[in-house]
């Protein structure tokens, strides 16, 4: 069993605490959603991401890459060809922003948005609850 103090030890870090910590920001977890849709350009996520500047998303690209949720590819080209692409272990959050974009959705009480967790971009229906979103995108 574990112990409830554990995660408030010194040495032992809560582990939703450290994604929290990691993606904590709203640029990080946007960042995720388009790169959900397929490799982005640099330029491909700012216009995607309006309001967010060149040093901000080179910065929080810089944190998803050196986690290892993010792959920056170079190809040798002039000009520089830069393409960002989720890995295994950044696909792993799927799920979790499922159930974030399924509660966004109830809440906003909006027809359903285009999103690349959804599928393919097409939109979906919400009748389902956040844990029933989850249970699916697991199974």
């Amino acid at each position: 069993m574990a112990n409830p103090d554990n995660c408030a030890a010194p040495v032992t870090q809560c582990p939703i605490q450290y994604v929290v910590d990691l993606l904590g920001n709203k640029w990080s977890i946007l960042i995720l959603r388009e790169l959900f849709g397929g490799d982005r350009r640099t330029h491909e996520l700012l216009k995607a991401l309006p309001g967010i500047s060149t040093k901000t998303l080179s910065a929080r690209l810089r944190t998803l890459t050196t986690y290892g949720l993010a792959e920056r590819r170079v190809y040798a080209e002039v000009p520089p060809h830069v393409e960002y692409t989720l890995t295994p272990k950044g696909e792993s959050l799927r799920p979790v922003l499922a159930a974030l974009h399924t509660v966004g959705s109830q809440w906003l009480a909006q027809d359903p948005c285009a999103c690349p967790l959804t599928g393919a971009g097409e939109p979906q229906a919400t009748s389902s609850s956040p844990s029933q979103a989850i249970e699916k995108s697991l199974s």
